[in-house]
């Protein structure tokens, strides 16, 4: 088996223009149309939507991984770094401080050029307790660089990496190659998606950390996507990549066999048009919950606004499993009796229908 940085021709993608032609005008008219439709809601419906993209985004690129961190440490992390409380919140959990701060720092530096300091400082940022890999630094060791998958005898090896004497090399060249891509730049890509993808699949390919390298890679394409746009894009790439991983990753072994790779830009950039048209259901959630807020905010009490806040973090799919009383206790801290009567009260204001019935009631946001 040979890997697409083995062969001659490596990196030299190539890819048929025609086959993709009508994804890429499917996804610039999407992406023209959540422009028109940031501009028109209100600035504090922006900062809601922009939150709970980034959220979604430290959230779902490390669920990939499968790493999982509590919501309110990301939410904490990203708004402290966002600047947007005076007194900084609370972050228990320190793995969820750094993929928060590296999303906020992504975004806000999508127009700068990339270099190695700067990926550099970004693996440090990811991993701010980590003491087994070399954190800030290409990998040195001399095993091979497999993605492995299967029992320990029976392992099926997905991909192997160049040798780590080769990535200082294969670096230098990827960071030129971004650079040189860029609206900027003397190479630049016209087509926003196809640099998207071919960043991502380029370093992936390199695989240059010993960790972190699915977190940052999934970053430079939503960097390279923002840059050549002209203006920081307001979706979650990783939310669809998890909500399919095996598709994602099977794509991507795909894609590494070959520099053709007309068959991954097809499957990348349809996933951008997936990400878009699920921005434009947070944008109208995120509307319906302010409505909401605005509508009911003298009729609620502290318990059932804290619930009903909660159940709108969990996003347009919902919160998993609804609400029932016996949540609604755990999150008040209240009696079944209160929680019982509380959510009925939610129900008959109209913003939360029930299912089920007896102890299985459950509620969930009548949107």
């Amino acid at each position: 088996m040979t890997y697409n940085w083995q062969k001659p021709d490596w990196p030299n993608f190539k890819f048929d223009f025609k086959e993709i032609e009508n994804d890429l005008f499917l996804f610039t008219e999407a992406a023209g149309q959540i422009v028109g439709l940031s501009k028109a809601i209100p600035e504090k419906i922006q900062t809601e939507s922009l939150l709970q993209f980034m959220v979604s985004e430290a959230l779902k690129t490390s669920e990939i991984e499968n790493e999982y961190y509590s919501w309110e440490d990301i939410y904490s992390s990203i708004r402290n770094n966002l600047g947007l409380d005076t007194t900084r919140l609370k972050v228990k959990d320190l793995r969820a401080e750094g993929i928060g701060k590296l999303v906020v720092e992504g975004r806000r530096t999508y127009k700068d050029d990339i270099s190695m300091s700067i990926l550099l400082d970004w693996h440090r940022t990811l991993f701010p307790y980590r003491t087994d890999i070399r954190t800030g630094s290409w990998r040195k060791h001399k095993d091979p660089m497999q993605i492995i998958s299967g029992i320990l005898g029976k392992e099926t090896i997905h991909f192997e990496a160049p040798p780590s004497s080769d990535i200082p090399r294969l670096m230098e060249a990827f960071i030129k190659w971004f650079n040189d891509t860029s609206p900027n730049g003397n190479r630049m890509i016209r087509h926003a998606p196809i640099r998207a993808s071919i960043a991502h699949l380029y370093f992936e390919s390199i695989h240059p950390f010993e960790d972190g390298n699915g977190r940052i890679g999934r970053l430079l394409a939503d960097k390279a996507l923002s840059q050549s746009l002209g203006y920081p894009v307001l979706l979650s790439l990783s939310t669809e990549l998890e909500r399919n991983k095996k598709e994602y990753y099977a794509a991507l072994k795909i894609a590494q066999r070959s520099n053709e790779i007309t068959p991954w830009l097809k499957y990348f950039i349809g996933v951008l048009i997936d990400a878009i048209t699920n921005t434009e259901l947070v944008i109208q959630f995120t509307l319906k919950k302010a409505k909401i807020f605005d509508e009911f905010k003298e009729q609620l009490n502290n318990r059932q606004t804290k619930c009903i806040q909660r159940m709108f973090e969990a996003g347009p799919k919902g919160f998993i499993g609804g609400m029932s009383a016996k949540k609604y206790m755990s999150l008040s801290k209240t009696s079944k009796a209160t929680a019982t009567r509380d959510l009925q009260g939610l129900e008959n204001l109209g913003i939360l229908e029930s299912y089920g019935g007896g102890r299985s009631t459950h509620y969930q946001l009548k949107i």
